[in-house]
């Protein structure tokens, strides 16, 4: 998180529809932020690949397993923009095909700056994706929130690492 004066480290999560997996990791990352006091070091946000949802709030299951851990999740979906790729410094996809796309999609001077989400989580599971729990029950919504909670938990102690 080294950067040079007082801008806040700016993180975008992206998701395929910006209603599940972003909007929730979103409001954990924020969660954890304000509960270190860190909110004036940070600008958080989520987006989707795909424009289907635009405007729309978070799936009702991604806000009621919020819910259920203390945490709200009030985002709005908007879909990814190109001039995302100057507007973050770390751009963090939810599985291996939005990596892909997102990777293919920006210049070649930002393209390190998308990361995979899962990397941020235990070393066994690096490399593999956050699974969308759209289609499924309420296990998969719980399944993708224990995910995202030790991810972003990683993903912050590691930017308050790189910025000591």
């Amino acid at each position: 998180m080294s950067r040079s004066g007082p801008a806040p480290f700016r993180v975008l999560f992206v998701c395929t529809g910006n209603i599940c997996r972003s909007p929730l990791a979103e409001a954990i990352f924020t969660h954890y932020v304000r509960e270190e006091g860190l909110q004036d070091r940070f600008t958080i946000d989520s987006a989707g690949l795909d424009g289907w949802h635009e405007g729309e709030p978070a799936d009702p299951r991604t806000c009621a397993i919020g819910a259920t851990h203390g945490i709200d999740v009030p985002s709005i979906a908007r879909r990814f923009a190109s001039a995302d790729f100057d507007r973050f410094d770390l751009i963090l996809a939810m599985d291996r095909g939005h990596f892909a796309a997102l990777r293919s999609r920006a210049p070649a001077a930002q393209r390190d700056k998308v990361q995979l989400m899962r990397d941020y989580d235990e070393p066994a599971h690096h490399g593999q994706d956050v699974p969308d729990p759209y289609y499924g029950g309420p296990a998969g919504f719980e399944s993708m929130y224990r995910m995202l909670a030790v991810c972003c938990r990683n993903l912050l102690q590691s930017l308050k690492s790189s910025a000591a």
